[in-house]
């Protein structure tokens, strides 16, 4: 780090080079920008943070995020609840409801089976989806993990691990290319490989 920049700036850079996706350029950047911002720029957006980490909260049903104890979705009505689309993360909520296709419930795994980084079946949420399934007059399990190893591998195990419930289970199908994470797919491509669904 520039040893030019004040003692201060080279902690905020820091911080916010452990952001994902920002390198130090874009650390400076921002740094910058806060510099340049007014005290009630600055103010507004630390209360932000404040807010998001105190007030956001996984939904004690799917997993996704939520201000309160059950998310948009779950606390909709007019859901359909015989399916549950299982995505990974809650940007596959974030996605799958921007493409409007879709008006099942959804269960977020919070993760991916991922051996090798020591992420088995017990650290995401799947015993809560089999919970759900066994409790729920759920119809159609929808696997919208991503099309990579990990993604691949996770929705091969749920596949397994759904066969005792004797329901339909699908995956996603054509259209989103593989090795791709569901968050960066356009509308119509989700919409297609909704759809195809096998």
């Amino acid at each position: 780090m520039n040893a030019a920049f004040p003692s201060v700036m080279r902690r905020l850079i820091e911080e916010f080079s452990r952001m994902p996706g920002i390198g130090s350029k874009s650390a400076q950047r921002l740094t910058f920008h806060i510099l340049r911002s007014s005290h009630g720029n600055v103010e507004r957006l630390l209360r932000s943070i404040r807010d998001v980490k105190d007030n956001v909260r996984s939904c004690r049903v799917c997993n996704n995020l939520s201000e309160k104890e059950l998310c948009p979705v779950c606390s909709d009505t007019t859901r359909d609840r015989s399916k549950i689309c299982v995505v990974e993360g809650p940007n596959g909520v974030i996605s799958m409801e921007k493409s409007g296709v879709y008006r099942g419930l959804y269960h977020v795994l919070l993760g991916e089976l991922s051996p090798i980084d020591g992420i088995g079946p017990d650290e995401l949420k799947i015993k809560e989806l089999l919970a759900r399934v066994r409790a729920e007059k759920v119809k159609e399990v929808i696997v919208a993990t991503n099309f990579t190893t990990e993604g691949e591998t996770t929705a091969l195990y749920l596949h397994e691990a759904l066969k005792p419930f004797k329901l339909k289970v699908t995956r996603l199908a054509h259209g989103v290319p593989a090795g791709a994470s569901l968050e960066y797919a356009d509308v119509a491509t989700l919409q297609r490989a909704f759809e195809e669904r096998r």
